[in-house]
């Protein structure tokens, strides 16, 4: 498969693969150099490293609703 690289230096990847991985919007991809060349993998939460936060959050606290935080308007300001 080749895929074309913009003048910014972004490429599209076809639906079909970002399906095949799971990703979809606002998901990261990790690339891996490897001998053979690079590997591309979806960069995926650690839930093991959540379990520090589990004291901390009150008893009764509704559970955080993703979809409805990603739907909020942001500044663009504070992309990474």
């Amino acid at each position: 498969m080749i895929v074309r690289i913009t003048s910014k230096r972004q490429v599209t990847f076809p639906a079909r693969v970002l399906d095949a991985l799971g990703v979809g919007p606002g998901d990261r991809l990790e690339l891996d150099e490897g001998p053979d060349g690079f590997i591309l993998r979806p960069r995926r939460v650690d839930l093991s490293r959540l379990g520090t936060l589990k004291g901390q959050i009150p008893p009764g606290h509704p559970p955080f609703d993703l979809a409805a935080f990603r739907g909020q308007p942001h500044d663009p300001a504070l992309r990474d």
